[in-house]
């Protein structure tokens, strides 16, 4: 099979850009609701434990397990996915995840007990899961090569956005839906997304001329525009790497990286959930009242959301490594200049740089993984990146809790926090080369 993609990555004609762009937004809109799904817990918690008849006697410590059971969930999901992902195929999976976590949504919402509640919000999570690996796997099918981390930086920003909509959405309509009404919106992209993931989503056409279903790529390519690699570049890079899989990470090339890019993740990952979850009580510690404090955080996420973009088109002229490197270093600093009594809009600024350092660096992580392995090591590259890194946002806010039980002072988290951020800038400096 030859190639049709041009040599500079870009569309090669009008349907292949509208059917990359589908991808996108379809892509998106999954993790919008998964980032809904995530924070949405935290809503209706209030309701739950103050209001036995929902589900029962709901005690704080009830209330910190079942908020944990959606994150290991998501960490069985994402090593579940990598090890499908492989063999079966992005458009499966992505079909299999949305539904899966659509169904998890709607059958928490009839629950009536705290056990059933909390094993629909375990299933949930890994849907959740699988398609955050899925997600990274399609975006670097997909993407024409100068804009890989720009996709994947659009597509990521979903994440958070759909923890912005289920707070407004919280303070809007939560009183008048109920808590179960919160979670039938959860539910939705089984009736919105899934069609539309049916008819608009291609499987890749790399994906399947790597296992060698050379007739159906052409097929996806006739249909959807979306050009094929060459034959011959694929059995290149299977030659490099024969494995299939999660057997393919504990190669000699790729044991190393792999490792480094787990930590990195992990690093990430704690970052993002030690300060979504300990910055507005830390904040009010040092002084400033709840409305203050709740503002620092919408920076936080929304410095994430619009920085990462913008240091995305960079990592796509000068490599997501170098870049990764810097946003790390940059979340250390900003962290380090959190806990001086600077003028309000000076915080404010570093507190939206410290987004782009944490939540951005991981959406970068993200990306620079999908695009490290090979075709049929992907998925499980992306697996082990999120699975692994998962781990990361318990220990995060434990970090957090623990120095506030002990009484220290409340900024020894931000330099614990930058602590890890240095931590991760040296990880990312010793990430070999993609050969």
């Amino acid at each position: 099979m030859t190639s049709t993609r041009t040599p500079s990555g870009d569309f090669v004609s009008p349907q292949h850009q509208r059917s990359v762009l589908w991808v996108v937004i379809i892509a998106t809109i999954a993790l919008f609701f998964d980032g809904y799904d995530l924070v949405v817990y935290g809503t209706i918690l209030p309701v739950l434990m103050a209001d036995p008849s929902h589900l029962g006697a709901v005690s704080a410590q009830q209330a910190g397990v079942l908020g944990s059971y959606a994150l290991v969930g998501v960490m069985l999901g994402a090593l579940v996915s990598g090890t499908l992902g492989d063999y079966l195929g992005r458009r499966k999976l992505m079909l299999i995840n949305i539904v899966w976590f659509s169904l998890g949504m709607g059958l928490a919402a009839m629950t009536h007990s705290v056990q059933a509640f909390g094993f629909w919000r375990l299933f949930t999570g890994i849907g959740i899961g699988g398609l955050i690996v899925t997600v990274a796997t399609l975006i670097a099918d997909f993407a024409p090569p100068g804009k890989k981390n720009l996709y994947n930086a659009v597509v990521y920003g979903g994440f958070p956005l759909g923890g912005v909509f289920a707070a407004l959405l919280a303070m809007l309509l939560r009183d008048e839906i109920g808590w179960r009404g919160m979670f039938w919106i959860g539910a939705a992209p089984l009736v919105i997304l899934l069609p539309l993931a049916f008819f608009k989503l291609p499987e890749s056409p790399r994906w399947l001329v790597a296992r060698g279903k050379d007739k159906q790529a052409q097929e996806v390519t006739a249909r959807f525009g979306v050009p094929a690699p060459a034959r011959a570049e694929l059995d290149a890079e299977r030659a490099a790497v024969p494995q299939v899989g999660f057997g393919a990470l504990i190669t000699r090339q790729y044991l190393f990286p792999t490792l480094l890019l787990g930590v990195m993740s992990f690093g990430g990952i704690l970052l993002t959930y030690g300060l979504n979850t300990w910055l507005p009580r830390i904040m009010e510690s040092i002084g400033y009242d709840s409305r203050n404090s709740l503002a620092f955080l919408l920076m936080l996420n929304g410095g994430a959301v619009v920085g990462g973009v913008v240091v995305s088109r960079i990592a796509d002229r000068i490599g997501a490594k170098r870049v990764i490197a810097c946003t790390f270093t940059l979340a250390a600093v900003s962290l380090i200049v959190l806990t001086f009594a600077l003028p309000f809009p000076i915080l404010m600024l570093a507190v939206a740089l410290a987004g782009l350092g944490t939540i951005g660096t991981q959406v970068l992580i993200y990306g620079l993984v999908a695009n490290y392995y090979s075709t049929t090591t992907r998925s499980a590259g992306m697996a082990w990146c999120a699975g692994f890194g998962r781990l990361g946002g318990i220990f995060g806010p434990l970090i957090g809790g623990f120095i506030m039980g002990a009484g220290l002072a409340s900024e020894m988290a931000f330099y614990i926090f930058a602590g890890i951020a240095l931590l991760g800038t040296v990880l990312t400096l010793l990430v070999p080369q993609k050969s």
